[in-house]
């Protein structure tokens, strides 16, 4: 999945070009922020923030909205992917991404903006289903790479993302010779990059008709008109066809066990909720942070050196995901990657406020290293979460458990957006405070819940399952 992201200050300075106060008293922005934003010729803003402060409070919102919305229904779509399959959900939810995502880059008020998101999160019930799917897709020695493909598409949709949003964004006003003004894409500035995202989304919806079905139901009678044996299903989707059987007997449904007193589980999502809150706001600072002026201890970069920066990240992240996670995770164990990770994550946090010191070619290459580097350490932790959780129970539970998790995470990834966005405004005006001044704060409250995730995943907190 590719979120599409729009640079705040981006807009904050395409504001300034369309809505100057003579007077030197302020301006209101015709457009939102970060999560997307759109704007009409005829309704010049949203009439949502006063200051250019405000604009990261008032930007969380609409991400806020995307995440409270899956956070009310991924329970419901994980059930579902339980009794129905993993297939019909993963199509729901792709075609729902065709529609909303089209809705929202035509956008013409902030309410409807945020009415698209919520319902695209509410329809969109993807990742649980696929979470499931990648691990009943391969031998239990190979799902830490399939695991891994999950959270690398996933971590790199984050990234590219906001890249795509900063190149594709206000085609009239950077490729002049190509989009007009009286264009549809130069009335509606943002619906180039959500048209982008819904025709691949679209092309992916085609596909899923070809994809197989994981999910088996061997019963008696689905037993007998299967025409595939016990044994070759066992080795074409791994060992937990083979478990299910034998747990079954074919005489029925196998017995369930409470999810909600499966610690194991339980604890693997309780941590999967800090390091996802930690991540959320982290993705929303950084662009905030590398966009804001250099006066407020930003990098003052436009919102194409954001881009550039995060499709790098981007394909070093495929890479080592692709060619090196399985192998860490082979030595040294899921949890063990997760703890080094996320130790290695709080000083390089900590450094973020020195790389804006820097200039020209040393803060591009820097940067790119950081960002790079961060990426890649929280998309470890995030896959490692990922094994946990699938490994926590068996193949029929799975939907009904990756729906929990994304219940849990959205509803922690609804406060990222929104309190990155109000942590970035108060930092704003805080530049000569004695204690923390400006972005040093931002980064330091980063690293206490990147901490006080790495403290949950020891013992007695976070425990395995049975083996």
């Amino acid at each position: 999945m590719i979120r599409l992201k729009i640079s705040p200050v981006d807009l904050t300075r395409s504001c300034r070009a369309q809505n100057h106060n003579p007077n030197g008293d302020g301006f209101e922005p015709s457009c939102l922020s970060f999560s997307a934003s759109v704007s009409h010729p005829k309704v010049r803003d949203f009439h949502v923030a006063k200051r250019v402060e405000d604009i990261g409070f008032y930007a969380g919102f609409v991400g806020c909205s995307f995440m409270i919305g899956r956070a009310l229904t991924s329970v419901f779509w994980g059930v579902i992917a339980d009794r129905y399959g993993r297939k019909p959900v993963i199509m729901i939810g792709t075609i729902s991404v065709v529609l909303f995502n089209t809705l929202f880059g035509l956008s013409t008020s902030f309410w409807m903006a945020l009415s698209t998101r919520f319902l695209l999160g509410s329809c969109n019930g993807l990742l649980g289903p696929i979470k499931a799917y990648a691990s009943e897709v391969t031998r239990p020695e190979y799902q830490a790479l399939g695991l891994s493909v999950v959270s690398t598409s996933w971590g790199i949709g984050l990234i590219i993302g906001p890249a795509l949003g900063g190149f594709l964004a206000q085609p009239a006003v950077k490729y002049p010779s190509i989009f007009s003004e009286n264009s549809l894409f130069g009335r509606f500035p943002y619906f180039l990059p959500c048209l982008c995202i819904s025709l691949v989304a679209f092309g992916v919806a085609i596909a899923i008709f070809w994809l197989p079905e994981t999910l088996h139901m061997h019963n008696g009678k689905s037993k007998e008109n299967c025409s595939i044996s016990d044994d070759e299903e066992a080795t074409a989707y791994g060992s937990d066809l083979k478990e299910n059987i034998e747990e079954g007997g074919g005489k029925g449904a196998v017995p369930k066990r409470n999810l909600f007193t499966n610690w194991p589980l339980m604890s693997s999502i309780i941590v999967y909720c800090v390091f996802s809150l930690h991540d959320m706001a982290y993705t929303e600072l950084f662009s905030l942070w590398a966009v804001s002026d250099r006066k407020y201890g930003g990098l003052s970069f436009s919102s194409n050196d954001v881009g550039v920066v995060l499709a790098i990240s981007g394909f070093g992240l495929l890479v080592f995901q692709m060619s090196l996670y399985s192998t860490a995770e082979k030595f040294l164990g899921p949890i063990m990657v997760m703890r080094i990770a996320a130790v290695l994550s709080v000083p390089l946090l900590a450094s973020y406020p020195a790389i804006a010191m820097l200039s020209g070619l040393s803060l591009a290459l820097v940067i790119n290293c950081a960002s790079l580097l961060k990426n890649v350490l929280s998309m470890a932790i995030i896959t490692g979460l990922f094994l946990l959780q699938n490994n926590a129970v068996p193949q029929h539970q799975r939907g009904a458990a990756n729906g929990i998790s994304m219940t849990a995470m959205s509803i922690f990834k609804a406060i990222g957006p929104g309190g990155g966005g109000a942590l970035f405004s108060l930092a704003q005006v805080r530049q000569v405070a004695s204690f923390l001044p400006g972005d040093q704060m931002i980064f330091f409250i980063l690293n206490v819940v990147e901490v006080i995730g790495l403290i949950l995943t020891f013992k007695p907190f976070l425990v395995l399952p049975d083996k």
